[in-house]
């Protein structure tokens, strides 16, 4: 009896083994010190669905950026987790939180700037950035029909060379959990204006919904930060038939809003 128990524990010991373990280290190397953190957590996604989390970031005390990588896996409930999961999303990030069991959403600003990307929760696909705090609300009183928003400000440089044009402001995108919807470029005939709504150190951008249930609307305010005048400026794009309405859309003098695709 101790025999069998015996292998039991080591099968079950070996088995841990194989899974992915949370961790803390932290080191010293001359004046620079040090602490790697491994965390692991699961949880059930909806009735069907388990999750496994995986953050692993690096840290030297004293430094303003962060390396981070986070991962999330998906299985089937009841699937042995030893085999391959429906799918893997792995970026650089710090947190991955699963918003309604239908998205989640992975914090991915590593240094002074905040952003997060937003995933379908059923495969993993992504559908869309943003640099300001996602925004869920239903658009029916009756019943619970999520709808998302963020607005994604393009990097210096960006891959995509159409978004490296001296204009552009940023990209509203509008989704469900199922897929986006649209998504709309804010440009400015004034370039210098469109550099000063873009800056992180200089601007900050507030994303809302609001006009209630029979005339919605998403709300994007620009505001200067301190020590300048706030001199808020906002765009107003009402939502009609579960879609942006750009035609009906009202923006500050010199700036437009047109259809986006990736």
């Amino acid at each position: 009896m101790n025999i069998y128990r015996g292998m039991v524990w080591i099968g079950a010991a070996a088995s841990l083994m194989a899974q992915p373990q949370a961790s803390y280290k932290y080191t010293v190397k001359g004046d620079e010190k040090t602490v790697e953190i491994t965390n692991v957590s699961y949880e059930l996604a909806g009735a069907d669905l388990v999750l496994r989390k995986i953050t692993k970031s690096k840290q030297v005390i004293g430094d303003i950026d962060l390396d981070a990588l986070t991962t999330t896996e998906a299985w089937k409930l009841g699937t042995d987790m030893k085999e391959k999961p429906l799918y893997s999303v792995t970026v650089k990030g710090t947190e991955s939180r699963t918003v309604e069991n239908e998205v989640f959403v992975v914090s991915r600003g590593l240094e002074e700037v905040e952003w997060w990307s937003l995933y379908r929760l059923a495969d993993g696909t992504h559908l869309f950035d943003t640099h300001v705090p996602l925004l869920k609300f239903s658009t029916s009183r009756r019943e619970m029909i999520l709808r998302y928003a963020g607005f994604d400000v393009p990097e210096d440089d960006s891959k995509d060379p159409r978004l490296n044009d001296r204009h552009v402001v940023g990209i509203l995108s509008y989704a469900s959990a199922e897929k986006v919807i649209r998504q709309g470029l804010i440009t400015c005939d004034d370039p210098k204006l469109a550099v000063q709504l873009r800056s992180f150190a200089d601007e900050t951008r507030v994303l809302t919904q609001g006009g209630g249930f029979n005339a919605q609307m998403l709300r994007l305010a620009f505001s200067q930060n301190f020590p300048a005048p706030a001199a808020t400026i906002a765009a107003v794009i009402p939502i009609a038939g579960d879609d942006l309405d750009f035609a009906r859309a009202t923006l500050p003098p010199r700036m437009h809003i047109a259809e986006w695709k990736r």
